[in-house]
């Protein structure tokens, strides 16, 4: 029979009845975005044998890789609902955690402006839906204050909401982080491993991926776009994906100054709107878009759509014009036809779903973490005990913000190889062998900044696709066989 050894001990064959084969853990998270990275640490610090399984190359291969990377409040978030008290919670744990693990945080504050007078004579309700979720500091802004705050904003801007403790933060630092020290604790994880089937025996699951067959306890669904044909392997499913795109331009460093404080639009039921904001590696950000869309994994850039986008924001910042655009890309948001999250416990089947997390999850993914801690507590508490970790170890993850002293700064004895973002050497090399390295180019990119400036890995490709290969090897150390 399976049962709970130490974390320290590899996964071996189970043994006994005979009926259940393959590598057997406590926990196997499906998933490997920014939510399955949290909870994949959540379980691993308490001492539980856990495996994520990733569809992807990478982590943040889905939903989790694109996004505004802001760390919100949940002042607009529907009231009472899960999805704010996980916002809350997962806010402040990660004001906590973001100082021990090294992860930059930009506190920019949030300026929701009206740009007509329907939105203006809106701004009060916002307000007040605030203050009902108990962010209190939320407060309104006359438009002679806001254009002495923003003075960047076109004249049209009439008044707005202000959210003093909004952050711009690191969107791809966050979860590699979370992964790493849920590594270090003991878990393991699987890339190219998308799951197509299982079956229950009543007390142990056996899950088929392309990869293997692996065995578990207890399943975890945080499979973002793909949450409710994944959770069709446990029940059907009270909901619907119905996948979103968004897309997004960022535009030069020169940019950056244009602006002082995220500026958001006046959400709608659809859409928090189109937003501008600084990033955390000293860029401006611009969008999203919100499509509804079919398809569930193709996320393209409609040039069409980004003139589009380009016209709105410099409607808002006139400044922009004169701003060249370096990069675009496009996510999808898993989004149901819900307005809050989907996330349950099915207690005959050893399984938890954790779906239509849209785009606050990156905020709230440590509290959706807790909140899975508490179903596990409440339906499953023969399969895991929750307690903290004694010693655990605190990664410190490689600085890319641009207001903090970087590598290039500080000097690692390296030669710079990416001129655009000022990655050396040294630190390509130390992504490529950390505890969860880089396996392609675009693992490297979001590790490094690399080929993610002006000139988009022109000059300093061929280098960097030469260092790769010279450090990756034909087998990834990332689950032993058994």
């Amino acid at each position: 029979m399976v049962r709970t050894t130490s974390m320290n001990k590899k996964p071996v064959r189970t043994n006994g009845n005979g009926n259940i084969a393959g590598l057997s853990f406590d926990v196997i998270v499906i998933g490997g975005g920014v939510v399955g990275c949290a909870i994949t640490r959540n379980f691993a610090l308490s001492g539980a044998r856990v495996l994520m399984l990733e569809r992807g190359a990478d982590i943040l291969s889905g939903a989790s890789k694109a996004n505004s990377a802001i760390l919100h409040t949940g002042f607009d978030a529907p009231s009472d609902s899960l999805e704010l008290a996980c916002i809350k919670s997962g806010y402040d744990a990660y004001l906590d955690l973001a100082p021990r693990l090294n992860l930059p945080t930009l506190k920019t504050g949030a300026l929701i402006v009206a740009w007509n007078e329907t939105q203006l004579a809106g701004l009060s309700q916002i307000v007040k839906k605030a203050h009902n979720n108990r962010i209190n500091d939320v407060r309104l802004v006359d438009r002679n204050a806001l254009l002495i705050r923003e003075p960047g904003l076109a004249n049209l801007a009439l008044g707005a909401v202000e959210v003093p403790r909004e952050f711009v933060i690191d969107p791809w630092s966050t979860p590699l982080a979370y992964l790493t020290q849920a590594v270090r604790a003991g878990a393991e994880y699987r890339f190219n491993a998308e799951v197509s089937g299982g079956t229950f025996d009543g007390n142990y699951w056996r899950l088929t991926t392309n990869a293997n067959e692996y065995c578990g306890s207890l399943i975890i669904n945080c499979t973002g776009t793909n949450g409710d044909h994944i959770e069709e392997i446990c029940r059907k499913p009270d909901f619907e994906i119905r996948p979103r795109k968004g897309q997004f331009l960022v535009f030069d460093k020169s940019a950056s100054g244009l602006i002082n404080s995220i500026i958001l639009p006046v959400p709608t039921a659809i859409t928090k709107g189109v937003v501008l904001t600084k990033t955390i590696f000293g860029n401006l950000l611009l969008g999203p878009t919100a499509e509804e869309q079919v398809d569930r994994w193709e996320a393209r850039v409609d040039h069409d759509k980004l003139r589009e986008l380009i016209e709105t924001g410099s409607r808002m910042l006139p400044g922009l014009r004169a701003h060249p655009v370096t990069a675009t890309y496009a996510g999808l948001r898993p989004a149901t036809q819900f307005a809050d999250y989907q996330i349950t416990a099915t207690r005959n089947k050893n399984w938890i779903g954790v779906n239509g997390i849209r785009s606050t999850g990156l905020t709230s993914a440590l509290g959706i973490a807790m909140y899975v801690e508490h179903l596990c507590t409440q339906n499953f508490a023969d399969i895991c005990k929750f307690s903290l970790a004694e010693l655990p170890s605190w990664p410190q993850m490689p600085n890319l913000a641009q207001d903090k002293i970087r590598a290039f700064q500080k000097g690692d004895g390296t030669e710079i190889v990416c001129h655009c973002e000022n990655v050396t050497r040294g630190e390509i090399e130390r992504a490529l062998s950390s505890d969860i390295p880089a396996r392609n180019t675009e693992g490297l990119r979001r590790r490094t900044r690399a080929m993610m400036g002006r000139c988009n890995g022109f000059y300093c490709s061929a280098r960097i696709t030469q260092l790769l290969a010279c450090q990756t090897s034909d087998k990834d150390p990332q689950v032993p066989e058994a």
